[in-house]
């Protein structure tokens, strides 16, 4: 039996309340559906529902799937649903929290109180946020790197990690590959394409085109064979090794996950908020521009929901945080995100506002990973991840600008347009230093940053502020 919350039983005596002790739950055994991410789920049948811990649901899990010990940490438990998620810790007791999912959205998002009465989350099973990635690719069971495929492909395809057409096209066709095998001909994977449809291997965005209703209708015949004929092209390239068909698929399922890991926000959690939008036009109007932040043990990424593309990428060492309360009606919770930055050539910190109800999970998650990272390598930043930030946008002597300077003249500049570059010139970000007296624009006078929360030592060059974020 389901009901609204997560799909598990709910207490016959409170109806639809998401409220109160769970202490009155039946003790008999009763069906509960665990989510896998895409169509499918694990049936479990257990007793005492209501006080189930995490760490008693993922043994029988882990059993119903198979996990081996060596990836038994690749996946937690999340409550989901379109307005909220949470990765849920070993001591949370699912049925509890999902009496008190109304509660939380209305602590932690902005949804009207219709949404929240009728929003209805899942308990769902995939890829634990601190599981480090080094550890990932060492997996070789099939069944364990299906399941990371298959959340990573959900994440490919709505767009939530943005990418390069060169990499959402190699990864198409890799996904047609672990469909449909490798080694058909043209005319055969032109077929096995067509009755799939593209939807099922490039992201939504792609196909929806933009340019008014009569440039859709006329170009997006056009644009979908061009499409088409391209993934096709790089599905003829795919080469693998294997005896049998389980091998060349685990093959395949590998280089997928591969490629993800060239996304330095693989593996984030993801979490909604705003930022200002930079005053435009003889009026200077701005407003504010829905975003969304990822957050892993890499760092932290800000990126645009609309245009798909990365505004802002930092590491751990090349940022300081806080966050605020609302101090009166109608302000905000903020996250802020302090970093190096110039203008007119000269070096300044910048401060980036994120506006969400979400903002102490935020912190809260950057100062774990935080630890975290300082606990496996003693701070030290590691990866591809200082790629984020475009050459264009930092100044000579930032952190990270050594690793940029391997890649040559030629892989800076054929970085300038990637969506994974950051965009911090399109950001409104509040630029000062201190004068001694306070905050001021461009007076550099570098020395500490206002934030205690920060990696130590940081690894970019503060400011002294005054003791208000609003100062100017």
């Amino acid at each position: 039996m389901e009901d609204e919350c997560g799909r598990f039983p709910p207490e016959p005596s409170e109806g639809n309340s998401q409220r109160g002790s769970v202490a009155s739950s039946v003790t008999r055994a009763q069906d509960v559906l665990v989510y896998l991410v895409g169509d499918s789920a694990v049936h479990l049948c257990m007793e005492g529902v209501g006080c189930v811990s995490v760490q008693e649901l993922g043994r029988c899990v882990r059993e119903a799937l198979q996990i081996p010990d060596l990836a038994m940490d690749a996946f937690a438990f999340w409550l989901c649903s379109p307005l909220l998620e949470l990765q849920l810790k070993p001591k949370h007791q699912p049925y509890k929290l999902c009496r008190q999912w109304q509660d939380l959205l209305y602590r932690f998002t902005e949804a009207s109180e219709d949404d929240i009465s009728q929003d209805e989350p899942c308990l769902q099973y995939r890829r634990n946020v601190f599981y480090p990635r080094s550890k990932e690719l060492q997996i070789k069971k099939e069944e364990v790197l299906r399941l990371l495929y298959d959340e990573a492909r959900v994440n490919i395809l709505a767009g939530r990690f943005p990418c390069d057409p060169e990499t959402w096209m190699g990864l198409g066709a890799l996904s047609f590959a672990v469909e449909v095998g490798v080694g058909l001909d043209t005319q055969e994977a032109t077929s096995a394409l067509r009755e799939r449809k593209l939807l099922s291997f490039l992201p939504a965005h792609v196909l929806g085109g933009s340019g008014g209703l009569f440039s859709t209708l006329r170009g997006k015949g056009v644009r979908n064979a061009g499409l088409e004929h391209s993934l096709l092209e790089e599905y003829q390239k795919i080469s693998i090794s294997g005896n049998t068909p389980a091998e060349r698929t685990t093959q395949l399922l590998l280089q997928y996950l591969s490629a993800c890991h060239s996304l330095p926000y693989y593996g984030c959690a993801f979490f909604s908020g705003e930022i200002d939008k930079p005053s435009q036009g003889i009026l200077h109007r701005a407003g504010l521009k829905a975003v969304n932040v990822g957050i892993s043990l890499e760092g932290v990424y800000v990126m645009d929901i609309k245009e798909k593309h990365v505004l802002l990428g930092l590491r751990f060492s090349e940022l300081s945080w806080d966050h605020s309360y609302p101090e009166g009606e109608g302000d905000s919770h903020i996250l802020w995100l302090e970093f190096d930055g110039e203008e007119a050539g000269t070096p300044v910190n910048k401060l980036l506002k994120i506006y969400s109800k979400q903002a102490e999970l935020m912190s809260g998650l950057i100062e774990l990973c935080v630890e975290l990272r300082s606990l496996a390598d003693g701070g030290a930043a590691t990866g591809t991840d200082g790629e984020l930030v475009s050459p264009s946008d930092q100044p000579a002597g930032q952190a990270g600008g050594g690793d940029r300077g391997r890649g040559g003249r030629r892989g800076r500049l054929h970085r300038q347009s990637s969506v994974v570059c950051s965009r911090v010139q399109s950001l409104n970000t509040i630029s000062y230093v201190d004068n001694g007296k306070e905050i001021k624009r461009l007076k550099p006078k570098r020395a500490a940053s206002f934030f205690t929360r920060q990696t130590q030592p940081p690894t970019y060059t503060a400011v002294q502020v005054a003791e208000s974020l609003e100062q100017r």
